[in-house]
C-alpha cells in the first residue's frame, strides 16, 4: 500500500493512493499514518480490505498539500558514508561499522515543502536517500533477516546537510543535519510487502533539471537488514522511527571546485523506484 498524509501543516489527515492512482481518504478508518498503525496488523488488514473495495471516499487533489509520509516520528537515525561511491567521492575509506547520527523529528517536512538555507550557510548540500520506517519494536536483533522483518515500510528522504556546519564547526555531525526543514520525507510510505528487495532500487536526484545523483541501493556498504540489526544494538527502535540509510555518489561536496552547493532559488527533485518523487525550492531562512 501507498499511504500518505495530506492537508495543511499540523492538520494532515491519512490517505491512500490506490492502484489506479486515485487518492482516497482514510480518516474514517485511522487517525494517522504512524507507528501505531504499522504495529497493528489488524488495522492494516482493515485498511487493505477497504482499499480493495474501492469504496473509500475520493479526495480532490487540486491544491492539496502532501505532508510528511509518517506522523508522530519518535526519532530519525541517519547512516553516514553508506555507499561505496559516495565514500570514494569525498575521499573517505569505507567504514568498518555503520556511522550513526540523529536528526530531530522537527526537521521533517513534506516532500514538496520549501527548504530553508540557514542564514550563515555556504555549503548546503543534497542527499537522496532510502528511508526505512520501523514497524515493530527492535532491540538487540540477531541477524539482518530479523532486521528486515522489523521494517514496516519504505519512504523517500532528502537528507539535506550543511557541510561547513557538519565538518568545520567542531563536535559531531548533528550541527549540519538538524537545521530547520532539513528532512523532506515522502510523498508516501510504501508498506514493506511491496518492496521485496530494498537493495534493488534506483536512486536519482536533479538540481535545476540537471541530474546529480544516479545511484542504486546495491552499492550500499551495509544493506538495510544489517543497518536495522546494527542500530538495534545501541538504541531501541520503535514503530514509526525512521532510519535514513545513506546517499549514493553525486553530492555537491564530492564535486570539483567550485562545488555547486545550493543557493536560494535552486530547485531539487529526487525519486526512488516505487517511492514517488519530491520537489523542493530552496530559500534563504
Amino acid at each position: 500500500m501507498k499511504l500518505l498524509r495530506v492537508g495543511p501543516l499540523g492538520s494532515e489527515r491519512p490517505a491512500l493512493l490506490d492502484q489506479d492512482g486515485t487518492l482516497r481518504d482514510l480518516s474514517g478508518l485511522i487517525t494517522d499514518v504512524d507507528g501505531a498503525l504499522l504495529a497493528d496488523d489488524s488495522v492494516l488488514s482493515r485498511v487493505r480490505d477497504a482499499a480493495g473495495s474501492g469504496e473509500l471516499p475520493v479526495l480532490d487533489t487540486a491544491g492539496l498539500r502532501i505532508g510528511s509520509a509518517v506522523g508522530r516520528i519518535g526519532k530519525v537515525v541517519g547512516i553516514g558514508l553508506n555507499y561505496h561511491g559516495h565514500a570514494a567521492e569525498v575521499g573517505a575509506e569505507a567504514p568498518a561499522e555503520p556511522i550513526l547520527f540523529l536528526k530531530a523529528p522537527d526537521t521533517v517536512v513534506g516532500p514538496d515543502d520549501t527548504v530553508l538555507i540557514p542564514r550563515t550557510s555556504v555549503k548546503t548540500d543534497w542527499e537522496a536517500e532510502l528511508g526505512v520506517v520501523i514497524g515493530a519494536t527492535a532491540r538487540y536483533l540477531a541477524s539482518p533477516e530479523e532486521g528486515l522483518a522489523h521494517v514496516g515500510g519504505y519512504v523517500l528522504v532528502n537528507d539535506v546537510t550543511e557541510r561547513a556546519f557538519q565538518t568545520e564547526r567542531g563536535g559531531t555531525w548533528d550541527k549540519g543535519k538538524n537545521c530547520e526543514t532539513f528532512t523532506p520525507l515522502g510523498p508516501w510510505l510504501v508498506t514493506a510487502d511491496e518492496i521485496p528487495d530494498p537493495q534493488q532500487l534506483d536512486v536519482k536526484l536533479w538540481v535545476n533539471g540537471e541530474i546529480r545523483q544516479d545511484g542504486h541501493t546495491s552499492d550500499q556498504i551495509f544493506p538495510v537488514g544489517e543497518v536495522v540489526r546494527y542500530v538495534s544494538q545501541f538504541m531501541t527502535l520503535h514503530p514509526g522511527d525512521v532510519i535514513v540509510t545513506g546517499t549514493p555518489a553525486g553530492v555537491a561536496a564530492g564535486q570539483p571546485e567550485p562545488k555547486p552547493f545550493l543557493r536560494a532559488g535552486d530547485v531539487v527533485e529526487l525519486e526512488i523506484d516505487g517511492l514517488g518523487r519530491q520537489r523542493q525550492e530552496f530559500k534563504s531562512a
